[in-house]
Formats: C-alpha cells, structure tokens, sequence
C-alpha cells in the first residue's frame, strides 16, 4: 500500500499512543474521544485523513506539556472510519457506545451528509461534536444542530463575505456558476437567498457540466459582468480557459471566486487547451474569499507555540510521513485543544463538586455532565494558531482573507471578521484593469428631454407680446365700442379678442414640464393646456363663422341668430371637455425610447425618455374633437371663398380679410395638429413646432381683422368723435319726440274711429235725392273736436222709373259720382283738420291709403 494512505495513518496513532500514552498514563486521567474519519472511502478522504495526523500529533504533544489542571488528562482519541457513508458512519457510533468505554465528545467529520446525519442524534446521546471542517449552511441551524462545533467558519459565513463585497462597491446584478457536488450546491442555494435578501438581482445561475464553456458562454449572453464562481481548486484552470476563449476578462468583467477553500490556486495549464500566460491574463483581477490558515501574528498562543513555529513542525513531521498538506491542519490542530480545554474544565468541575459536595457519595449525572460540556464549549475563548478561538451559535468567530490575483501571485486586499461583519479592504492594494471597479451591467443614462431655457424663453416672448397686443385691441375695442358699432365694427370683437388671448396663454403653459413642476402641478396643467387651446380656438373660429355666414346670407343673419350659433359652438366643445375630463382625465406619462450608444463609453447606453398628458383613450377624444371641429372648419372655409369679393360690414376691413383669416385658422389648425402628433416623441420640437403654428395663427388674424380697424380709428378718430357727440346731443330730441309720438298715434286712434263711424252711417243713410252734409264742431280753442257726415238718399222701391234715375251715370247722385266725392274729400278733410292735432301725413293712416277703401255693394257705400 502507498505510503500516506489510510493504514499508514491510522498506523501513525497507533504508534502515538504506543510511545506517548503509556508513559503519560500513569499520571494522567483518560479521557476517551471518538475520532470520526474517513479512512477506507475510497473517494479521496484517506490523503485528508493522513495530511491532518501530523497536526493532531503536535496538539496531543503540547497538551502533554501543560501544567494542571490541563495537564492532569490525556486525550484518547479512537479512530472511527465513516467512510463518508452517513448508514455505515451512524452503525459504527452505535457499535462504539455499546462497546465502550463511555465517550463524552466527537472529534472530526469531514464529510457533509455525515456530520448531519450525527450531528442530529447528538442530543439522544449525550454527546458533543467539536469538527475542523467547514459546516454547510444547513448545519448551522441550531435547533437541531446545537451540539455541533467547528473550528472552520461556515460556508454561511462565506456567503456573507461575498454580499458584503458586492455591497460595498455596489454591484447589484450578478451571475453564478457553479461546479456540482453536494456542499458546493447547497453553498449556491444559500448565497442565493442571501443575495435576494440583499436586493442583488441574480440573472443567471450556471452549472458547470462536462461542457464547462457552455455554461461559461450563457453568462456572458446574459450581460453578467459580476461573476461568482463557486468550484474546486482543480477546475479553475478549464474555468479561465474559457473565459479566455470568450472574452470575459478584462476592465468589464469581475471574477469573484467563494469556494470555501485555504489556499492559493495552481493554474496548471496542462490539461486545459490554454497557455498560461492565457489563464494569468484571465485570471487577473479576480478575487478570491477563503479561510485564514494561520494567525498574522507573532506571539505564543495557548499551546506556548506561534503559528511560525507550528508550522515549521507540522511540515517537518509531514515530510517525514510523506503526506500531501491540507489546509485544514491548522484547524485540527486548535480543535484538539478546543476539546481537550472543554472536557478539561469539565471533569475538575465533577471533581469538585464531588469532592466538596455537603452529602457524601454524590456523583453527576451524564445529562448534568452533558449540559456542562455545552456551556464550556460555547465558553470556550483562547489564542490559537489560527487566530482567537470562540464560537456563536457553534460557527467559528474568525476572519476570512480576500486575496486578488495579481500577476502571477495573489495578494491580500482585505478581510473579513465573522464576529463584527465588517469588510476591510485595503484599497491601495486593490488593482483594477480599468480606472475603477467594473459595473455590473451597462450603463444605462436615463436623459429626460426637457424644453431648453433657451427655446421657452424665445417662445414664450413670442407669446407675451401677442397677448399684450390682443389685450391692447381687446382695450380699445371696449373704450371705442360705441364708435366701432356706428362705423360697422361687429359686437363679437371682444369674444374674438378672448379667443387669441387664451390660446396664446396656451403656448405659455406647454413649455412648462416636470424639470420646473412637481407631478401634482404638472396634471393640473395638463388639463388648463387643454381648455385654454380648444376653448380659444372655438371661441375665434365661431366669431369668423357667423361673420362670413352673415355677409354669406346677405345680411339675413341677424346678430341674435350669430349668438346663437357662437353659443352652440362653445356649449358643444364645453361638453366634449367636460366629458374627457371627467371620464377619462389627463395624467402625465414618461415616455421611453429607443437606446442610443455613448461614443465615450463602450458601457454607457442613453436611453431618451419624454414626458407628456396623455388619457387611457387619447386616440378616442381627439377623434371626437377633430370630429366635429374639422368638418365645421372645411365649411368655414368654403363660405369664406363665396364672400370674397361681397362687400364687407366695416369700411375698414374687406372680405378678402374675413377669407384670409378664415383659411389662416383652418390652415394653421390643421398643421399644428399634425405637427404635434409626429414631434409627440421630442417634447422641444413638438413645443417650438406647435407654439409658432398658434402664435402665427394668432398674429394673423389680429393684422387682418384688428389692425385696419385700429388704422381706421386713428385716421377717422376726430369725425366719429363728432358724430358721436352729434348722436348724444340729438338722443334727448328723439326721446322727446317719441314722446309726442305716442300721444298723436292716440289721438289719431280716435280720429280713425269717428272716421269709421262717419262712413257706416253715409252707407246707411244715402238716398237719390239726398246729398251728404257734413257737421263740424269745434271747441272753444278752435280745435276739431268731431266731424259728422249725413248722406240721405231716397229711394222707392216701387218706382222703377226713380230707380234707373238714380243709377244712371249722368244722375248726380249715382253711386258712382257719390264715391268719388268721397274719394277727394274724405283725404281734403285728413290734411286739412289732422295738421292742427299734431301734423301726421295722410300716409300714416290706414284707412285712405288707396281708393279701394270704399267698396260699392247693394247700392251702400261699404268700408272694406
């Protein structure tokens, strides 16, 4: 068999006890320990088995040399081969409790699935297991694993060396990958929960299969730049071969290597298609977390040796055995005294509580005994080789080492405390490839497009001045209203004037975005943009409507029929916004856009986000609104184009004026609205496209309509001052007579009624003989008071003869020269006695307005 296999290990205590123990024995009270090792497995263990009996032999030696109490035991160690076989390792437990002797304390276990397999029994047993081997995650909960000990921390403790690391140069996006095997997977589930709990996105979890750099390849798929590799120390060369292969190294990637291990890496490149200057240059930079082998300092610790010293001895005797060093040597070597120590403490506390005890024969029970070995080793607090010796929640308090690869060597840039959880890092030490530490992912630059001070200044003065302007003529239309109205100047001025100014307002409040407005106020303004722009441009559009339809309908369009179709308008563009506003009400969304690379920066992506008002059903309201406005602007539009050359309602402002400004809205409203819509996505442009489109509009319509009128006023001023001072002096004339108006329209009231009467009576009482006498009286004044006409006509009825006289044309009383005495004397008498009531013409009355008055029916003079 090769030398350092198991038998010669084993053979190795053998000898140790065989030398050393009988001459101690004597003097020294035994204290048996089981010694849990894979020794036969088969599987790689016997090499650890052999390389940690020289460590053990060199405490067992010291431990001989202390004074007492300490000095007053032997430890007996008693090898137990589980050969990492959790049945076969708990069957021989038991064969050894039942053998005997009686056994207080488990020493070792190095294989997983058999320290959990023990560890859980240990209370049922009375038993304590003080190991030197890392404890997976799992062992560290301590309701069912509060009898196990280590002098190695945990790979939990591990894990959060790593989170720290990542914490403090904050990389928040990572990748694994990982080599399979038992401890390293259940490393990887618990490095995940701890990373999620961190808040540190995992993107990609890979398993390293025969295949290594397939799974290396979909880590750089996914854009991992942070990578935690978690693999044994004779896969790192394949692993940075491939990572050569495919770029994944250099000043854009960090390698962060947490396998739990204690020492450096050999990077052989036999074996792994790569030279090794590939895996150096590969390799450089990373940084790997493991367990600090030895204390950094220089003093004797408990054993009286320092951790130099203990070395030195360690490979001394190693290189007479012909044994492989193990990292964990140093561990076995503290955990002997660790329970050396503990059982020590132990026993002088049985003796001499029996010893001192007041009843006599008094002996501790196993339980108390058990319960006592707890406490000493949870007490447990001494300067070993590997550092200060203690323990929390039976993890080792301790520190693990940070070494980054530099070259062709590792260098120390920092540790870990497992007591305190602090990060140190040694900074100028540290060696990035590039000008700092990597990101760990690209960079994107989220670059908000705002309106430029610049560009809303040069707009909104725009807008200032329109609206001083429209409020200059909105100023003069109010104080001239009376002398516009006489000279032909529309009463729909002012609502016109409105009109500019609110869309004008509109511009002035588009510029303002979130850089300058919180979003509360942004929402508000989202909806006051809106009103101002639709209610303005209804306003404006509805006053140039009526006015073309007017001269389009040759001046029938009454000023009350326009108000009416002005106030419709408004009322049905109020309804459209009062419905969007509640049902659907604008809010302020960012919009995001296409990614655009950095020029400067290879890592650096821009992505470009906007912000604008926007509903749930945008498209929906703005078909309704450019439903009904666009056929109602097509229209005004063909109006205007038929009243071109129609003479205008003002002296000043032609038709061809009203047209202009008609095609200038429709034509500036149909561009602003698709000009929004295709700058939607840049807020600038859509600002300075759509703000001169309303501002031209605006200024348009003021040149044509407003400035001839204000031209006309200043020219004209003087003469319609004097008409107007002529109409106020002439207003008290036309009062007074419309006063005596109103009393003559009474008086001649009366005057039709006698006249009436005078003519019922002539048509009763005409006969052929008779002739009309007419009655005048007068009052004392002079003044007509009543006029009486009698007309007596005699007929008979039984002379025929008399009959045809009266009815003969030549008869002087013949009807039809009756009717034409009346017929000139009736109006002799209208001009000649109404002139001394008051003076009204013949014309104003109705009854002798034409001969046909009279009608001449059954011989009787008839008022029709």
């Amino acid at each position: 068999m090769e030398r350092g296999g198991p038998v010669e290990a084993f053979r190795l205590l053998l000898v140790c006890w065989l030398v050393v123990g009988p001459v101690l024995a004597q003097a020294r009270h035994p204290l048996p320990v089981l010694w849990v090792m894979p020794v036969s497995s088969g599987l790689g263990k016997e090499n650890l088995t052999a390389a940690v009996a020289p460590a053990v032999k060199l405490a067992l030696q010291d431990l001989q040399r202390q004074p007492p109490p300490l000095g007053n035991y032997e430890i007996q160690l008693q090898l137990l081969d589980s050969q990492c076989d959790p049945a076969k390792s708990l069957k021989a437990l038991f064969d050894a409790m039942w053998a005997g002797p009686k056994y207080l304390l488990v020493f070792g276990g190095v294989c997983p699935s058999v320290m959990a397999l023990i560890a859980r029994s240990l209370p049922a047993l009375n038993l304590v297991q003080v190991s030197f081997a890392a404890l997976p995650p799992s062992l560290s909960n301590r309701k069912w694993y509060r009898n196990l000990f280590s002098t190695v921390p945990s790979d939990r403790a591990l894990n959060q060396a790593t989170v720290k690391l990542l914490q403090r140069y904050r990389w928040s996006r990572v990748g694994i990958v990982t080599q399979e095997g038992p401890r390293l997977s259940e490393m990887k589930k618990d490095l995940i929960r701890q990373l999620l709990k961190a808040e540190v996105q995992v993107v990609s979890t890979e398993s390293l299969s025969e295949d290594v750099c397939s799974s290396v390849k979909k880590l750089k798929e996914s854009d991992v730049r942070i990578i935690i590799a978690q693999f044994k120390e004779d896969s790192a060369s394949e692993v940075f071969c491939c990572a050569y292969r495919l770029n994944l190294f250099g000043p854009r990637y960090q390698w962060i290597v947490a396998d739990g291990g204690t020492s450096g890496w050999r990077l052989g490149w036999q074996g792994s298609g790569c030279t090794a200057d590939s895996l150096l240059t590969a390799a450089d930079g990373s940084i790997r977390l493991q367990m600090k082998q030895l204390s950094s300092t220089n003093t004797p610790g408990v054993s009286g040796r320092t951790p130099q010293d203990y070395q030195d001895s360690y490979l001394r005797q190693l290189i007479q055995e012909g044994s492989k060093v193990s990292g964990l040597h140093a561990f076995a070597y503290d955990a002997v005294w660790v329970a050396a120590k503990a059982l020590s403490q132990v026993m002088e506390a049985v003796k001499h509580r029996e010893k001192y005890s007041v009843q006599r024969n008094v002996s501790v029970s196993e339980e108390e005994v058990h319960r006592m070995l707890l406490e000493a080793l949870k007490q447990t607090q001494f300067e070993g080789v590997t550092g200060p010796v203690s323990f929390r929640n039976g993890d080792r308090m301790t520190s693990m080492e940070l070494i980054q690869f530099q070259g062709s060597s590792g260098v120390l840039v920092g540790d870990f405390s497992t007591s305190t959880q602090q990060l140190r890092l040694m900074n100028h030490l540290l060696r990035f490839k590039g000008p700092g530490p990597p990101r760990d992912r690209t960079l994107v630059l989220v670059q908000q497009q705002h309106i430029s001070l610049l560009l809303y200044s040069a707009v909104s003065s725009a807008a200032s001045v329109t609206i001083i302007i429209a409020l200059t003529a909105l100023l003069l239309a109010v104080v001239n209203r009376k002398r516009l109205l006489k000279s032909g100047g529309g009463s729909q001025d002012e609502l016109l004037l409105l009109g500019i100014l609110l869309s004008s307002s509109s511009v002035l409040m588009s510029g303002l975005d979130g850089a300058s407005l919180s979003d509360q106020t942004s929402e508000v303004l989202c909806s006051v943009r809106l009103w101002t722009l639709s209610v303005g441009h209804t306003l404006a559009f509805a006053v140039l409507f009526t006015r073309t339809w007017r001269l389009h309908s040759l001046c029938s369009f009454t000023q009350t029929r326009a108000g009416c179709v002005l106030l419709w308008m408004l009322l049905l563009d109020v309804f459209v916004l009062t419905s969007w506003q509640i049902l659907d009400p604008l809010r302020r969304v960012v919009l995001q856009h296409s990614l655009e690379k950095d020029p400067a920066d290879q890592d650096v992506v821009i992505r470009l986000t906007s912000e604008r008002c926007s509903s749930a059903n945008m498209e929906l309201w703005l078909t309704a609104v450019c439903g009904y406005k666009g056929p109602l602007l097509g229209l005004g539009c063909f109006v205007a184009w038929t009243i071109r050359t129609a003479p205008a309602d003002h002296p000043a402002v032609s038709s061809k004026h009203l047209t202009l400004s008609m095609f200038a809205v429709t034509g500036f409203s149909v561009a602003g609205v698709t000009g929004s819509l295709l700058t939607s996505h840049n807020p600038p442009v859509q600002f300075c496209v759509t703000g001169v489109l309303i501002l031209c509009c605006n200024i348009c319509t003021l040149s044509w309509l407003f400035g001839p009128k204000v031209l006309f006023l200043c020219l004209n001023g003087s003469e319609l001052q004097g008409e107007a001072a002529e109409g106020d002096d002439g207003e008290h004339e036309v009062e007074q007579l419309s006063r005596l108006n109103q009393q003559l329209k009474s008086q001649t009231a009366q005057l039709d009624v006698e006249i009436e009467t005078i003519t019922m009576q002539l048509s009763e009482e005409s006969a052929p003989d008779s002739k009309p006498h007419m009655t005048t009286e007068t009052n004392n004044a002079g003044e007509v008071r009543s006029v009486t006409w009698t007309h007596v006509v005699q007929v008979c009825s039984e002379d025929r003869s008399s009959e045809r006289q009266l009815t003969s044309p030549d008869s002087i009383n013949s009807p039809e020269r009756v009717r034409r005495r009346l017929s000139v004397q009736l109006p002799i008498l209208h001009h000649s006695y109404l002139p001394a009531v008051g003076g009204v013409s013949a014309s104003s009355s109705s009854l002798f307005g034409s001969r046909e008055a009279f009608v001449y029916a059954d011989g009787n003079f008839v008022y029709d």
